[in-house]
């Protein structure tokens, strides 16, 4: 047979790394469901077949779970107890339940039904958050179908040679089942950088592509494959002087990381003794562990809204509080920086009280939603309260835009400080409390709320979106998103001089900070602290640690000689390669995001 020709698709990076192997497709492909109607005799034995289907599922999931608890220190089980949630939500059952005794369908296409339903209210969400969960619904209904229809499946379990898996979808469960000396990387037709199981990837260190669409169709089974986890890339059939590139190139990942490791533990210091502190960002409880391995110095920024998309619910406060708990005591004695709910454009749950809006980024949003739901709101804060006095805790408010709107939410807080210590739990009574600046409104009036909070941690994703009036997910307009726009400069400016001015620390947790060529401007402009996903933090302490602080001072007061944003970036190419020739190759190219 004549060698197929070489072929690249494109994703989704899910999971950085290099991997080289053969494919093993991974056959997912379901018997047509019969759809029939029942007589009213059989509903109740229909109705049976699920209540059956559901409580085996979840023994499955069960046994899944326990035995990868221990296993290599997989605390990502968690992700498995957010789906044996959403089977032991009576809801689901009764959902199900209702379209067989109503509509006289058999079970199996009551469960289809059911589960299309959910996902048609999730496919209505701007969200690519929530898009992505449909994923969990599918991988929870054929679970159950599996168990429902007698369906056999293909497992990773019994694999006898190493490989790089490829299928049309793959469930957290698979996932946390896989074993690393078997199964090099993945790829697959579905799924987002946010999904669970591109997360539990990268907890694993799986290289990792999703979102190929159609990876199944194109790769056959034993081809040979490259996959590159930080570009997206897959290579089917690559010819010999593709595979010699790539794997120097995953020499060259390897080395870098080992390198950039060995200061781990090292302060992140400029040459001339200027110290800053280098924080996490993270949204799930799995993420814990990279958070320590890569020498971050605690948690910058818990997106807590996350643990409401995953469950499409808002949580108790006991449900809050477990997360937080385990949250806190994992990164000890390490600060973790809990920021109350930002739910927004791209982050809504499926909550009546926080309706489809026509202009959602401008709206009833994150600490203005909070504000209108007080209950919800206090619920959290006492959640938080009680979180920290298992470690050290800071409390964020998200989009502050005028100091009345921070007033009442430090009231709410207040009165929910009361209500801890009237039950007698314990809470650190010096919890700091402070704000995100990502509002222009917030950011030229920062001399007025720096007097009122502990600190403040610059947003700048949205912080540009909303100073270029650009829509940051709108690929017509991408091209305004200018982090060196004279006008980004200005205002991070005067947020820094007016916190410094008040006595307080400033630090940043948006993309900006993520960028290794950026860090050299932030330093410039005096801040105190950056948090960004977990992998950067070693690459971003080599850099603070090769420059001199006084020299990225210079470099800022040049850019502000500037008139525009090309003007500021050709500044910065030239200082980078002119001072750190050493870097620059690296840090240009954006290694290590």
């Amino acid at each position: 047979m004549a060698r197929r020709e070489e072929q690249r698709l494109w994703g989704i990076g899910a999971s950085a790394g290099i991997a080289e192997g053969k494919a093993y497709l991974l056959n997912r492909k379901k018997t047509k469901l019969v759809k029939r109607y029942v007589s009213r005799d059989h509903v109740d034995h229909e109705v049976q077949r699920v209540r059956e289907a559901v409580e085996k599922s979840k023994a499955e999931l069960r046994k899944i779970k326990s035995s990868v608890r221990y296993e290599d220190g997989h605390e990502h089980v968690f992700i498995l107890d957010s789906h044996l949630m959403m089977l032991e939500d009576p809801m689901l059952l009764e959902s199900v339940s209702e379209i067989i005794l109503s509509e006289r369908r058999n079970a199996e296409w009551a469960l289809l039904t059911a589960f299309e339903n959910l996902k048609r209210v999730f496919n209505g969400s701007g969200s690519e958050y929530l898009r992505e969960r449909k994923a969990d619904f599918d991988y929870l209904c054929n679970w159950i179908l599996k168990h429902l229809a007698g369906w056999g499946e293909e497992t990773l379990q019994d694999l006898q040679e190493r490989v790089i898996v490829i299928s049309h979808y793959l469930s957290p469960a698979d996932t946390a089942q896989m074993d690393r000396q078997k199964i090099m990387g993945f790829v697959t037709d579905l799924g987002g950088r946010t999904s669970h199981t591109a997360i539990l990837a990268r907890a694993m260190k799986i290289p990792a592509v999703v979102g190929v669409e159609k990876a199944t169709q194109e790769i056959n089974d034993g081809d040979w494959i490259l996959l590159d986890g930080r570009e997206g890339l897959v290579i089917v059939n690559p010819m010999p002087e593709t595979v010699e590139l790539y794997r120097n190139r995953s020499l060259q990942y390897g080395d870098l990381e080992r390198d950039l490791l060995k200061d781990r533990d090292l302060p992140a210091e400029t040459l001339d003794g200027r110290r800053v502190h280098l924080f996490a960002n993270i949204e799930m409880v799995e993420e814990t562990q990279a958070v320590l391995d890569y020498g971050a110095e605690g948690i910058g920024l818990y997106r807590t809204e996350f643990l409401c998309l995953s469950q499409g619910r808002i949580p108790s406060e006991e449900e809050h509080f477990l997360v937080y708990r385990s949250v806190v005591e994992r990164v000890a004695p390490h600060p973790v920086t809990i920021r109350t709910f930002d739910f927004g454009s791209d982050k809504s749950p499926n909550i009546p009280s926080l309706r489809q809006e026509i202009n959602p980024a401008l709206g009833l949003r994150s600490i203005r939603y909070c504000l209108k739901e007080p209950a919800i709101f206090k619920d959290q804060l006492r959640a938080i309260l009680r979180a920290s006095s298992y470690g050290k805790v800071r409390i964020l408010f998200p989009m502050i835009a005028s100091l009345s709107e921070l007033r009442k939410a430090k009231e709410l807080y207040e009165e929910a400080r009361r209500e801890v210590s009237a039950r007698g739990q314990a809470f650190d009574p010096s919890l700091e409390v402070g704000i995100m600046i990502e509002v222009p409104s917030a950011a030229l009036t920062a001399d007025l709320l720096a007097r009122h909070v502990d600190f403040f941690s610059v947003g700048t994703n949205d912080l540009i979106q909303y100073c270029m009036a650009m829509d940051r997910v709108n690929k017509e307009v991408a091209y305004l998103y200018e982090p060196l726009h004279p006008s980004i400069l200005r205002v991070l400016r005067f947020v820094v001089e007016a916190g410094h001015a008040a006595g307080i620390p400033v630090g940043m947790c948006g993309e900006m900070a993520s960028d290794p060529k950026y860090i050299f401007v932030l330093l410039g402009l005096g801040f105190d602290h950056f948090s960004m996903v977990s992998s950067m933090i070693p690459w971003v302490k080599r850099i603070v640690r090769r420059c001199r602080h006084a020299d990225t001072h210079e470099l800022v007061s040049r850019m502000f000689g500037m008139q525009a944003y090309d003007e500021n970036e050709q500044v910065l190419v030239d200082w980078i390669r002119e001072r750190h020739p050493e870097l620059a190759g690296s840090v240009l190219a954006g290694a290590g995001g």
